[in-house]
């Protein structure tokens, strides 16, 4: 005997909810007008049911589903494809949206996307072991950087993440994202680094004034100015979204710290491109 759910998920009007699924790759293989409006759209194995409701207000929503795959790398790769081909562009604010994929701290690999209904759907591919939220790691950018993560991705809050991640910004030595247009040093070409290559665990930059400043490894840099672009663009924030690319260009890093930070180099790629 088999059982299957399907989430059956709400919208205001079906339109742009179908227009949106089609460009990701699925196939409308239902719709109905009356006696009420829904739809049914399928890719493979996963099946998402849609009803309309006359008074729904899809930025208000908390509706959400999670979508279970064996190589999310890949889906993320389509589905950014598919949206830039039907919008010009890949949406990242406002509905809908498409987020960042990223290796979370409760075992898996992941990322969001929020329909023009208000569904977030969370595509997520499962890396084995304990999925509860791991703890802070010890360290003070490290800590910044695991909160930032949790505000940006799993609760939707990007004001609170860019507010932890200035806070370590502020005290770095370099300009500071949205306060200035100057990059820290020569802007290299595509994402090498400029200059020569510190090792991936060396502290970027030069000595902070402050002592008791945090003093950020190169990766770390990095993933702390990628994110805050990120951030600032699901803001709205075009001019702190420039600097801190502009910055994040310019972080050197040797092999294995480019191995390391592999998932922030190519979301830097992608917030450049977008």
């Amino acid at each position: 005997m088999g059982e299957l759910t399907i989430p059956v998920l709400p919208c205001r009007t079906l339109e742009p909810v179908l227009d949106f699924y089609t460009a990701l790759g699925f196939d409308v293989t239902f719709r109905q007008s009356s006696p009420n409006p829904y739809a049914v759209v399928s890719r493979g194995d996963v099946q998402l049911h849609f009803f309309g409701m006359r008074r729904y207000e899809p930025a208000a929503s908390y509706s959400t589903c999670v979508l279970r795959t064996d190589d999310v790398d890949a889906l993320h790769e389509a589905f950014r494809a598919g949206l830039k081909a039907a919008y010009g562009r890949v949406p990242t604010r406002g509905l809908p949206r498409l987020g960042a994929l990223r290796t979370a701290s409760h075992g898996v690999r992941q990322f969001l996307m929020t329909d023009p209904g208000g569904n977030c759907v969370r595509v997520a591919q499962d890396l084995g072991g304990d999925q509860h939220h791991r703890p802070a790691p010890p360290g003070a950018v490290a800590r910044a950087l695991h909160q930032a993560a949790l505000f940006a991705d799993s609760r939707e809050d990007p004001a609170a993440a860019a507010r932890v991640l200035d806070r370590v910004l502020d005290r770095v030595p370099g300009p500071v994202p949205g306060r200035t247009r100057d990059a820290a040093g020569p802007e290299p070409s595509g994402t090498e680094p400029a200059g020569p290559e510190p090792s991936g665990t060396e502290p970027a930059g030069p000595e902070p004034a402050d002592p008791a400043a945090p003093r950020p490894t190169a990766v770390e840099l990095l993933r702390l100015l990628v994110l805050r672009a990120d951030v600032a663009r699901r803001l709205g924030d075009e001019r702190t979204a420039a600097d801190a690319l502009a910055r994040a260009r310019a972080v050197a890093l040797d092999g294995a710290g480019r191995r390391e930070a592999r998932d922030d180099l190519r979301r830097l790629r992608e917030l450049e491109e977008d």
